[in-house]
């Protein structure tokens, strides 16, 4: 295999409740990136609103519209975006990140961990199905901020065929430590490459770290941010994925007769 792909992490200080200015930023992110040479680009989560819980389900009606904008986006500028928005489904409120494949939605994923201490699980329903999607760069497992605490999840993509994680989030900034300790543990552990976008900067009452990563599957720390606001690139290499995997086959040795399949 002598695949090689242009990935970016979109960081940026999400505008809390204003969609205009929000996919602005975006939208001019995408182009910029795409004039570049990237093939996949991951956003931050609930990159369209921020979590401005009393307008959520408002501002979800607007999600179908900013979708088909970036299904347009996508197919002109010949990319692959994940991040996730506010989605409103028979009354229910979810935060599910989309994954959008040159024009067309290809997959989406409901965050399965709701972060209590945010009262996510006061505002928002939990998904109950992971994601591994095949894509004109690969095949990508997509998981959300809080989902990254939980191994499991991330072992059952692997099984799954996962080649790249995509990781949208809002990490605040007293756990700074442990967003980049457990994206390289996910990525080492899993032998993936992990694409993880970040919010930054304070946004109402809460300060959020930035620090978006792009990680090879042996742990290696492809590209870094602090927390400015960011287009992070860096080449994934998917001969060093297979490479390693044939020299440490962690999946093949594992003992599912011991601890079961997640």
């Amino acid at each position: 295999m002598n695949r090689k792909i242009l990935v970016a992490a979109v960081q940026f200080n999400i505008a809390v409740g204003d969609i205009a200015v929000n996919r602005n930023k975006v939208f001019t992110a995408l182009r910029s990136i795409a004039d570049r040479g990237v093939q996949l680009a991951v956003l931050p989560e609930m990159w369209s609103s921020g979590y401005d819980y009393r307008h959520l389900a408002e501002l979800a009606t607007e999600t179908p519209a900013i979708l088909d904008d970036l299904r347009q986006q996508t197919a002109n500028l010949g990319l692959v975006v994940v991040g996730s928005l506010p989605e409103l489904t028979d009354g229910k409120l979810y935060n599910t990140a989309y994954v959008v494949d040159t024009g067309e939605i290809i997959g989406s994923y409901r965050k399965l961990h709701l972060f209590s201490t945010m009262r996510e699980d006061k505002y928002l329903h939990a998904g109950d199905k992971s994601l591994v999607v095949k894509t004109s760069v690969g095949n990508i497992g997509v998981a959300i901020c809080y989902d990254l605490r939980f191994p499991e999840l991330f072992r059952k993509l692997a099984l799954e065929g996962a080649e790249i994680l995509c990781i949208p989030a809002e990490w605040p900034k007293p756990r700074g430590e442990h967003w980049q300790t457990l994206l390289r543990a996910r990525a080492i552990e899993n032998q993936f490459f992990v694409v993880a976008a970040n919010c930054c900067r304070i946004q109402g009452k809460l300060d959020f770290c930035g620090l978006s990563r792009i990680i090879s599957p042996l742990g290696n720390i492809l590209a870094a941010a602090e927390e400015e606001d960011i287009e992070l690139i860096a080449e994934c290499d998917f001969a060093e994925m297979v490479k390693y995997r044939e020299q440490i086959n962690i999946l093949n040795d594992r003992r599912a007769d011991i601890y079961g399949t997640p």
